[in-house]
């Protein structure tokens, strides 16, 4: 059973994740477009790796197909769910990492195309790296809170959701993931590109 995808833009994803389960391939499609570029962003801040990132999202992404048939409604948010997944996966991945302690050329990311001038995107390539180096100084639940607050932009409730804990935790996380990153950004302003403070 199809519905038409005009009707399906409509639907909450839990909706689109039964229409999935009951065999609406347009369901499916329209709730990957809705989870997997976040996840993939996600995830990407969490393993500084885009290829791994996509891996991860997709991993996510077919976890949740294999429970759609199985999915018991109300129990949690579907994103909630996804973005617990994802994290759980990049966890496993950073600690994966850390045993084996080999840096490959193929971790380096590729550079990033676009229009912005060769001076300006060598700056905000400075600066991702900056941020990444930063978070990667983190304990791997403050990085997770920062991200999920304040790149992915999700409320402390839905972070305490996915990472299992309460509010006042997520706020602790955030805060001390925030000094974190200032500690390990201060100083480097200028070469950073910003202009001191008059």
């Amino acid at each position: 059973m199809t519905m038409p995808r005009d009707t399906l833009a409509d639907l909450a994803d839990e909706a689109l994740l039964v229409l999935y389960a009951n065999g609406d391939p347009d369901a499916a499609r329209l709730l990957a477009n809705r989870l997997l570029p976040r996840l993939v962003g996600y995830a990407a801040r969490m393993l500084s790796d885009r290829a791994e990132a996509e891996d991860i999202a997709q991993e996510a992404m077919l976890r949740l197909w294999k429970l759609a048939p199985e999915w018991r409604s109300g129990e949690a948010k579907i994103s909630t769910w996804v973005y617990r997944v994802a994290g759980n996966l990049c966890t496993d991945r950073l600690r994966a990492r850390k045993r084996r302690r080999a840096e490959a050329l193929d971790d380096v990311a590729e550079p990033e195309s676009g229009a912005a001038s060769v001076v300006s995107g060598m700056i905000e390539a400075d600066r991702m790296a900056a941020l990444d180096a930063a978070l990667a100084t983190l304990p791997d639940r403050q990085r997770e809170a920062v991200v999920l607050r304040h790149i992915e932009g999700l409320s402390n409730p839905e972070i305490a959701e996915i990472l299992q804990i309460g509010v006042e935790a997520v706020e602790s996380l955030t805060a001390r993931g925030k000094r974190g990153l200032a500690a390990a950004l201060s100083g480097q302003r200028e070469a950073l590109g910003y202009e001191e403070a008059e």
